[in-house]
Formats: C-alpha cells, sequence, structure tokens
C-alpha cells in the first residue's frame, strides 16, 4: 500500500554503501523506519539532506502491516527551517530535544494531536526572533500531556512536588525523588507559560540546570527505558 503523509525525522543510519535507513514519527502512522536506496549516491533523487534531525517533511512511502522496515519512495521539505541552521543555541536545543523524543516516543500507533503540537512548536522556535533560553523547559513541560503524565492539581504550587506520582502535596513524600521550595514554585511557573509567555521567565543559569535535572527525572521515572542523555552535558554549557 502506498501512504502519503507528514513526517518528522528522528534518527538517520547508514546502511551499505549508498543506502541509509531513518527512523521518522509520521502522522497517520506514528513511529516508521525506512529504508532508502541509493540515496548516497551522485544520482540519487532524495538527497541526504533531507534527512537532517527533526526536519519537517511530506512523504510517500510503500507501508506494509507488521513490517519494521518499509521503503520511502518520495520526500520533500514541508517547511524549510529559516533560523535553526544557522543559530547555534536553536541547533544544540535541537539536538537536544531530538534524543529526548526518540526515548520518549515509541509507539508506532499515530497519535495525531501529539504530531500536531510538535509540528506546530517547532516552526513557532524556528521563526521566533528571541526565544529565549527557555524554551527546552516549556517544551518538556507540555510534552508530558501527551505522553500521559502532565503534573496533577496543577493549580497547586506550595509545599511539595512528587517526581514519583506527579502530584503537588503539602507534605514530604517517604521516598527522595521529590522538590520543594523554590524548585517546586519554579516548576509549578512553567505549567502555566506557554511559548508566548517565554519572555516573562526569569530563571538564572543554575535554576534553569535545576530545573531542567528534575523534567529529566521526572521523564526518567515515567517513561520506562528512557536512561540517561548524552546530549545534556552540551546544552547545560550552552545556558550556563
Amino acid at each position: 500500500m502506498i501512504e502519503s503523509t507528514k513526517g518528522i525525522v528522528f534518527h538517520t543510519v547508514k546502511y551499505s554503501e549508498t543506502s541509509i535507513i531513518v527512523k521518522i514519527l509520521t502522522e497517520r502512522l506514528g513511529i516508521q523506519s525506512y529504508i532508502i536506496k541509493g540515496v548516497r549516491s551522485k544520482k540519487a533523487k532524495i538527497k541526504t539532506a533531507l534527512f537532517q534531525p527533526l526536519q519537517l517533511l511530506e512523504i510517500t512511502a510503500h507501508h506494509r502491516e507488521n513490517k519494521e522496515l518499509n521503503f520511502l519512495k518520495e520526500a520533500r521539505v514541508a517547511f524549510a527551517y529559516q533560523s535553526i541552521p544557522f543559530d547555534m543555541q536553536k541547533r544544540s536545543v535541537l539536538m537536544f530535544l531530538t534524543e529526548v523524543l526518540a526515548r520518549s516516543i515509541k509507539e508506532e500507533s499515530a497519535n495525531q494531536t501529539l504530531f500536531e503540537w510538535l509540528w506546530k512548536s517547532l516552526i513557532w522556535y524556528d521563526l521566533a526572533p528571541s526565544p529565549g533560553a527557555d524554551f527546552h523547559l516549556v517544551f518538556l513541560m507540555q510534552m508530558t500531556k501527551f505522553l500521559g503524565f502532565y503534573p496533577k492539581n496543577p493549580e497547586r504550587a506550595s509545599g511539595y512536588f512528587d517526581l514519583q506520582e506527579g502530584v503537588f502535596v503539602n507534605s514530604e513524600p517517604p521516598h527522595p525523588h521529590y522538590i520543594s521550595g523554590i524548585t517546586a514554585e519554579m516548576f509549578h511557573q512553567l505549567l502555566s507559560t506557554s511559548f508566548t509567555g517565554l519572555g516573562e521567565l526569569s530563571f538564572t543559569s543554575g535554576q534553569r540546570r535545576k530545573l531542567l535535572n528534575c523534567l529529566i527525572t521526572y521523564y526518567q521515572l515515567h517513561l520506562s527505558g528512557f536512561g540517561n542523555l548524552k546530549s545534556l552535558e552540551v546544552l547545560q554549557q550552552l545556558f550556563e
């Protein structure tokens, strides 16, 4: 069956001398892996440059049910990034988000709501002239809505936030996975911040680092196999 859909590139690996395998989050089919033959040859109709991390594409592919690997027939850029390729900070953030997304989204079934949010968020980030240093924090917080562990009772900011249970509580949890005080208040502030409200955040580099570590711990506690992020250190150094 031939399927046409939007897609967001997650990961690419070499396959033979002239071919690649690319993992793409698609709007209609969820996560899919495609082989593209001859793409690394001089006469290739589809160029490898199309498959940069988080590139937004329109693709057509041969799709077979219950097959782990399908064949990509056509691909073209659906939205050409205008600032990200020339902005080191934005490129570093996208490298980090690519790793987070690859570790967070593994289902083959489509999640159109998540896909549309991700698509629009990446375009917004590219077009934003001054997104600030906190886009990745708000991004991680908002994505928990689609992954199923958005914090409960978000109207409360006092006391403790139990990272394990995903809820604000009045008393100290009986385990080490919680935050309190100013860190819990800042964590709550992220809950009510949209991308357009990024300018209202005024975290210091130390606070930003602490919040990012809290969010990563939160993901690790709620997503099996999330593990440690290789791109974390680069991102933290960027915003020091």
